[in-house]
């Protein structure tokens, strides 16, 4: 289905989904670059989250659909849908990455001491000591990036792309929806708080019930 058919409630669900999946696994490992011991490694990491978290969004949505294609080989094509989500996922992946290096930097350094002392590797070191530790500890602020995200869907509005709040904009220039703008707007405010809202419980009913993992310097707890 073409890009052009995709339009309202669904394509703002879209964007907002393929973003979150999308930017979560890269900030997570952005946030370990940031931290490693490798020096290129780490500036890299440095570089991209500074540089990412420096530019507005509607500047790199505009880059994405105007900018990005001119350096692209002329037989290539890439669907302007494809550009504006992967131009979110890597914005909102900087800000996903510096909020997980908080909870890396919270953990007591006895985490990663026990870890090396009972001869686990880096990665196995990571994944199954600190990372879990570390995301527990930065729920409520990876949640707040997601609601950030899902409330910024509506800016693909300026490349073309219309989402709900895009869609309300083409509605009222409709003479038979003449004098009832404020009520789609209204709609829309509704809906974007209802999802907002429904992330947050969801993210408080998992700090609730998510299993503890006390932090006991020098101890490693599964």
């Amino acid at each position: 289905m073409e890009t052009g058919a995709w339009g309202g409630l669904s394509l703002t669900f879209i964007v907002s989904f393929f973003c979150l999946i999308f930017c979560f696994p890269v900030g997570m490992f952005l946030a370990l670059g940031r931290r490693s011991d490798l020096p290129t490694v780490r500036y890299i990491s440095i570089g991209f989250i500074e540089f990412w978290r420096g530019v507005p969004l509607i500047t790199v949505l505009f880059m994405s659909s105007v900018m990005f294609p001119m350096f692209l080989p002329e037989d290539f094509f890439m669907d302007k849908l494809v550009r504006v989500i992967i131009a979110i996922s890597l914005f909102e992946a900087a800000y996903v990455a510096e909020v997980i290096r908080g909870g890396l930097q919270a953990l007591p350094r006895g985490q990663y001491d026990a870890g090396k002392s009972l001869g686990m590797g880096y990665w196995r070191l990571h994944l199954l000591v600190i990372m879990p530790q570390a995301l527990k500890l930065v729920i409520p602020g990876i949640a707040n990036t997601f609601l950030a995200l899902v409330k910024d869907t509506p800016l693909i509005l300026v490349v073309g792309l219309l989402e709900l709040v895009g869609m309300i904009d083409m509605a009222k220039t409709n003479p038979k929806w003449l004098g009832f703008a404020a009520e789609g707007y209204v709609f829309a405010g509704v809906v974007f708080w209802v999802i907002c809202y429904s992330m947050s419980r969801y993210n408080s009913i998992t700090m609730t019930y998510l299993p503890g993992t006390k932090l006991f310097p020098g101890k490693i707890v599964k």
